[in-house]
């Protein structure tokens, strides 16, 4: 019966091959177990990322149908793309303070269409650029899935350019009204709150999948000028100029990807 392989396969180690598996085995464990304790992290290490918080475009229509006027119908396009370098210090094995820098660019465009033609249409483009301290606490500092709640805070200086047209009345009483707005030295100012994790691509890197909320307040004054065509025959009849104040606040939900590199303390 010596060496027949049993009808199910399995061929029964020797006492020896037993003793070498259990020793292969401890072996992978210790040196799985030193990659995870490379991986901690310790007091006066750095972290160095880009986080993109929201890169977004949207783009959506909606039909207005009103008695004895007809149907009206509105075009939006909107973009928006936020994007956060930014460098921390541990504090402790799980906590980390850093600065950021942040990029914001915008814009938005909404026209306004009744058979086909577009008889009013609003345009605005924004960017703002501003520094941000954060506060990073991870759940834990070993292993691939770094669970962590950040709270970030953010201000800086904005610019804002609009411009837009509209067309009104018919016959010989139709007119244009066409207008444009610039402005620089805005002030913006915004709060976050997020959670996620860190999946880590090797000892010293890693990846941030992460959602959040954050709440902000926007402020910006700008010179516009307001031109009226009587007749709409491409004579301008009246100029109107301006200082507008806008102020806005807003809350939202943002979802983002980013990544860190782990700068290790000199020993």
């Amino acid at each position: 019966m010596g060496g027949q392989v049993p009808s199910n396969g399995y061929i029964c180690p020797s006492f020896k091959h037993q003793k070498m598996l259990r020793k292969y085995y401890f072996m992978a464990l210790a040196l799985l177990s030193g990659v995870a304790v490379n991986a901690q992290f310790s007091k006066g290490d750095r972290m160095v990322g880009a986080t993109l918080g929201s890169a977004i475009y949207n783009s959506g229509s909606s039909d207005i149908s009103v008695d004895q006027i007809g149907t009206n119908k509105s075009v939006s396009n909107s973009h928006n793309i936020s994007i956060s370098p930014s460098l921390g210090w541990f504090l402790s094995e799980n906590t980390a303070v850093g600065a950021s820098l942040n990029l914001n660019p915008y814009g938005s465009k909404v026209s306004y269409e009744q058979n086909g033609t577009t008889y009013q249409s609003d345009k605005s483009n924004s960017f703002n650029i501003g520094l941000g301290a954060f506060v990073r606490h991870y759940l834990g500092n070993s292993g691939k899935l770094l669970p962590f709640g950040q709270f970030g805070f953010n201000l800086g200086i904005s610019s804002l350019k609009t411009d837009g047209f509209f067309y009104g009345g018919s016959g010989s009483s139709a007119y244009k009204i066409s207008y444009e707005g610039d402005g620089s030295g805005g002030f913006f100012a915004n709060a976050s709150l997020q959670g996620g994790f860190t999946k880590m691509v090797g000892e010293n890197a890693g990846l941030d999948f992460y959602l959040g909320y954050t709440y902000g307040y926007n402020k910006n004054e700008f010179d516009k000028n307001t031109l009226r065509d009587n007749g709409n025959d491409g004579t301008i009849d009246e100029t109107l100029k301006n200082k507008t104040t806008t102020k806005f606040t807003n809350h939202g939900f943002f979802l983002g990807v980013g990544f860190q590199v782990f700068l290790r303390k000199k020993k």
